[in-house]
């Protein structure tokens, strides 16, 4: 499945505080924290929780969230299938992290040991 031009943009303006609230009730339906969700967005941009609380208070965009962060370089290990993507075929850079991001809740949802999920040997 191929991104459209639509479906980046409309990625692109989405608030991260809209989908943030999605994430923490994906992970602590599945019995997985809230602390453990902030590691697993520290590792991947580089914001603590204090920023990431500024981040979701101010409702910046994801094209604003990942222009700010300081994307870990062992990203370009995830890999496989979000929501009928392949996250190494996206094209789109925004659209790729945002799909980082989601696989990496989905991983720690469905309980993956967070040494994988972080990309650690």
């Amino acid at each position: 499945m191929k991104a459209t031009e639509n479906h980046n943009n409309r990625i692109a303006k989405m608030t991260f505080a809209s989908v943030y609230p999605h994430y923490v009730s994906k992970v602590e339906k599945k019995d997985r924290t809230i602390q453990e969700l902030h590691l697993v967005i520290e590792w991947l941009t580089g914001f603590n929780d204090e920023k990431l609380q500024l981040l979701i208070a101010e409702k910046v965009t994801f094209e604003t969230f990942f222009e700010k962060a300081n994307l870990n370089p062992n990203a370009i290990l995830i890999k496989g299938l979000i929501c009928g993507y392949r996250i190494e075929d996206l094209e789109n850079p925004l659209t790729q992290k945002v799909r980082y991001l989601d696989k990496l809740v989905d991983e720690l949802a469905k309980g993956r040991k967070m040494e994988k999920i972080l990309r650690k040997s």
